[in-house]
């Protein structure tokens, strides 16, 4: 396929957020994206799948090739003085009691603190007895001592959901700790959910985990980092996401673990394992994780990517896999359809958005505001995507997917349809304010505006858009930028075009500054609505709201004006329209 083609193709949905008079041609010209694939390209799902052998623990992991080291690995795990009072509170738990129990730091903290990160998710694996009961000898032990026994509680296990272990947790010192036994499981023919568990080893339950770099422990009793498959350590060291066992065992076990090993690769920029990506694209795999995962799940992982450090590699990822409509599922009766290679277009919109950010500069919005920002991106092809729920009603698919398919909270959902909303109307006043409203208003939205003048018009129509939208104006404003049309030259390369961007969102907000906007949603209303209906004798009913938005009309295009000279222009206004009927 030709680059010129390719580029069409890319570029077809962003002219759902633009005005009908643009050409595919004048758009081709004006914006460019790239799609940088962070996953070999020699491999594809169709591909014949390869089959290995797994003798006794000699693991599937073992059999992976080794890569060139990359990454700094810790010899030994560094205390803080924080997990020291932690780690001797429960040491003096065992002696206390005359307890054998081995404990075991699991999973993500020994990796982290490898690593030199800090992590204060601990969670804790016990050999011989059940979370619960040593919970609650720690309760006991820090009462005799007089220490105050924190909060605790239990989460009990749901093997439907593939969440297999009773987990009890405790806080000590302000930080919430997860006791589990080590685990070893028997299945029945044709399921993943145990039909029996029994205590396991620490080397069984190594080998039950997601990927080699979580099943390391790092022992408390003896202070020393155990790497029972022999492959956790190496694997850190080169940066490379491997399961213990045959990946698609592991995603069997628990289909959420495809997601996880995705968001890890990206967080860690670290190499998904090629037979990995085999099983995690398989349609029994696929099936699988929409069957046996709860959608909150996996919407908690979504976001973990979406907020991390690397969100475009993770989804990605997700699409490299033909995971992206298994994640992101869609209602059935959706209009209209999706076309071919629409997952792409999502992504290519998150690559550009994350480079904008950081060429904007990233201080210029919050965490939740970027985190909203990647969601309006990732969804801006489906804007225009509807189906009908059970009343009949046309609701947009990005609702679903944000509040179904993810289990997001409403108001998530409610702030990206406002953006998707907001952003093509801010996309309408862009050459005007761009030339500082030296160009006429041409808006399909406008407000009933006859009695507001033509000069004060740019900043009465701004205004009311961002007093709907509030701290998330420049939220708006950047989406509006993102797809709004800039001149590009032919031989511009992307960094150029995002450098136009750029410059075109700083103008934008330069001038709604200057047009003393930037917190007018702090301003309050001149006048209200009782106030309306004494000046105008009315009993209520729409038009006081009607009159209400006028007076706001006023106050905005006389931004030094009173709240008497607002009363006097509604009634001349009032009397006019009277005379005119």
């Amino acid at each position: 396929m030709g680059t010129a083609l390719r580029s069409v193709i890319k570029l077809q949905p962003l002219q759902l957020l633009l005005p009908s008079s643009y050409s595919l041609e004048e758009f081709s010209k004006f914006v460019s994206f790239r799609h940088s694939l962070s996953i070999s390209n020699s491999w594809s799902p169709a591909k014949p799948r390869l089959r290995a052998k797994t003798l006794g623990f000699l693991s599937y992991a073992s059999m992976a090739t080794s890569s060139p080291l990359r990454h700094q690995v810790r010899d030994r795990i560094e205390l803080s003085d924080m997990e020291k009072k932690i780690f001797d509170r429960l040491l003096a738990t065992l002696r206390q009691f005359g307890l054998e129990t081995q404990l075991r730091v699991a999973g993500g903290w020994v990796r982290d603190k490898l690593l030199g990160k800090d992590c204060y998710d601990i969670d804790i694996a016990l050999d011989n007895m059940m979370g619960t009961e040593f919970v609650d000898k720690v309760r006991e032990y820090l009462l005799s001592v007089g220490e105050d026994a924190q909060g605790v509680c239990v989460i009990e296990s749901n093997p439907d959901q593939s969440k297999h272990l009773e987990t009890a947790r405790m806080r000590l010192f302000d930080i919430w700790i997860d006791f589990v036994n080590l685990r070893s499981e028997e299945y029945a023919e044709n399921s993943r959910i145990p039909t029996k568990q029994r205590f396991g080893t620490a080397e069984e339950d190594a080998y039950r985990r997601d990927l080699t770099i979580n099943s390391l422990f790092y022992n408390i009793n003896t202070d020393s980092v155990e790497d029972f498959t022999k492959r956790g350590i190496s694997d850190l060291k080169s940066g490379k996401i491997v399961t213990p066992l045959p990946p698609k065992e592991t995603f069997l076990d628990d289909p959420l673990r495809v997601l996880r090993a995705i968001r890890f690769g990206a967080r860690f920029d670290f190499t998904l394992d090629e037979d990995l990506k085999r099983a995690a694209a398989c349609d029994e795999v696929k099936e699988a994780l929409a069957a046996k995962i709860s959608r909150e799940r996996i919407g908690t992982e979504i976001d973990l990517m979406v907020s991390g450090n690397q969100p475009v590699k993770a989804i990605t990822y997700i699409c490299d896999l033909t995971l992206f409509w298994v994640v992101f599922s869609l209602p059935p009766g959706f209009e209209p359809p999706i076309t071919d290679g629409c997952d792409r277009h999502c992504i290519n919109y998150l690559d550009t958005t994350w480079n904008l950010i950081h060429l904007v500069g990233e201080s210029s919005f919050t965490d939740e505001q970027r985190r909203l920002t990647l969601y309006a991106a990732l969804f801006l092809p489906l804007r225009s995507t509807a189906y009908k729920d059970k009343k009949a009603k046309e609701i947009p698919v990005v609702n679903h997917i944000i509040r179904e398919s993810l289990k997001r909270k409403g108001k998530d959902a409610e702030k990206v349809l406002e953006l998707h909303q907001s952003s093509y109307k801010l996309m309408s006043l862009i050459p005007c304010l761009a030339s500082n409203g030296d160009v006429n208003l041409d808006v399909d939205w406008m407000r009933d505006l006859a009695d507001v003048p033509l000069s004060s018009r740019l900043r009465v129509l701004t205004g009311f858009l961002l007093r709907e939208l509030k701290e998330y104006w420049r939220v708006a404003l950047f989406i509006s930028t993102l797809v709004h049309p800039v001149d590009i030259g032919e031989a511009e390369d992307e960094h150029s075009q995002l450098c136009k961007r750029r410059d075109l969102f700083k103008t934008l907000e330069n001038s709604i500054i200057k047009l003393g906007l930037e917190n007018i949603w702090d301003v309050k209303p001149l006048i209200n609505g009782k106030e309306v209906m004494s000046a105008l004798q009315l009993k209520g009913g729409p038009l006081v709201k009607e009159w209400l938005d006028k007076a706001m009309a006023w106050q905005l295009a006389h931004p030094s004006g009173t709240a008497e000279e607002c009363i006097d222009w509604l009634k001349e206004s009032n009397s006019k329209r009277v005379k005119m009927e």
